[in-house]
């Protein structure tokens, strides 16, 4: 391979990486792992599934005592979370799609937001002894 082809596909590469990361991780966005140390050390800390209430009971469960609004009804029930615009809202879904778009809508309705990334997917493969 020449070296031009060589430095053509770094940069190429890097860019690609570099833009699916700052697409993913935003400012706004939390690891699973870092919701279960905000779950262990945040007593007011508040997780919001966005997730069909269907959902909550299906393979992947539900994370005890989240509030659940599906990500369809939230504009019209982001009043029912007007308690918690001090708290720290973890917002989390099935993949994280759905979660991300709650986020935003959160966010710029002053809420303190974070997207759960890879959503109850990531978190169930993650349990104790699933690793």
């Amino acid at each position: 391979m020449s070296i031009i082809k060589f430095l053509f596909l770094s940069v190429f590469l890097s860019s690609f990486l570099f833009v699916g990361y700052s697409q993913k991780y935003d400012g706004n966005s939390i690891t699973v792992y870092q919701l279960r140390e905000q779950m262990n050390s945040d007593s007011n800390l508040v997780i919001l599934d966005v997730r069909n209430k269907k959902e909550l009971s299906d393979s992947l469960g539900h994370i005890e005592g989240v509030i659940n609004i599906p990500v369809q009804d939230l504009s019209s029930r982001i009043h029912e979370l007007d308690k918690y615009k001090n708290d720290e809202i973890a917002v989390i879904c099935r993949s994280g799609r759905r979660s991300s778009i709650a986020t935003k809508l959160l966010l710029k309705n002053g809420f303190n937001a974070e997207n759960v990334l890879d959503g109850m997917e990531k978190y169930h493969a993650t349990e104790k002894g699933k690793n």
